[in-house]
């Protein structure tokens, strides 16, 4: 685990004219002071809106090559800034929001809202087996695959609230 000085000299490695540190860091939205990961998330959304109106499968094209290209973002980003999984990357929230929000019906408020906050509680607590995926994978696989868990739980829990029409009772 590193200290906080590590990560404050990790940061300081950051170049923000490298495109892969430009995407790693969620286009600057992973480096803020505080949660990171959820500013990412929060990042992720506008993106998700300007796609959103693509059809279904070339979503799911997207998200899976902005998967396979994240790994090879996230580890040289890692690289570079010599930790691994530093708070500022957050290409994996992005994807792992862009899995979520695919469960809603319809682009409306209240479901972005209510996808956004069921992955973030996965994506923090990491309940099984999040967390073992986040402690014993590394390289760029490990940074993106336990975002993926979350979102594929996150995923299935907003899908199951669209079919009981949960959000109706909130």
């Amino acid at each position: 685990m590193a200290t906080s000085q590590e990560k404050v000299e990790a940061k300081k490695r950051l170049n923000m004219r490298n495109p892969w540190h430009l995407l790693a860091t969620g286009f600057g939205s992973g480096l803020s002071p505080i949660v990171p990961g959820t500013m990412g998330s929060l990042a992720a959304i506008p993106f998700w809106l300007l796609m959103s109106g693509m059809p279904v499968w070339s979503l799911w094209v997207v998200i899976v090559a902005g998967f396979w290209i994240g790994c090879m973002i996230c580890q040289r980003t890692s690289d570079d800034m010599k930790i691994h999984d530093h708070g500022s990357i957050v290409w994996d929230e992005f994807i792992g929001m862009w899995i979520t929000l695919m469960a809603i019906p319809v682009v409306d408020f209240e479901w972005v809202v209510t996808a956004f906050f069921i992955f973030r509680i996965y994506d923090m607590w990491k309940p099984w087996p999040i967390r073992i995926f986040d402690r014993k994978v590394g390289g760029g696989f490990g940074i993106m695959i336990d975002d993926i868990i979350a979102a594929i739980f996150a995923y299935a829990t907003v899908w199951l609230c669209v079919k009981f029409n949960l959000l109706s009772f909130l």
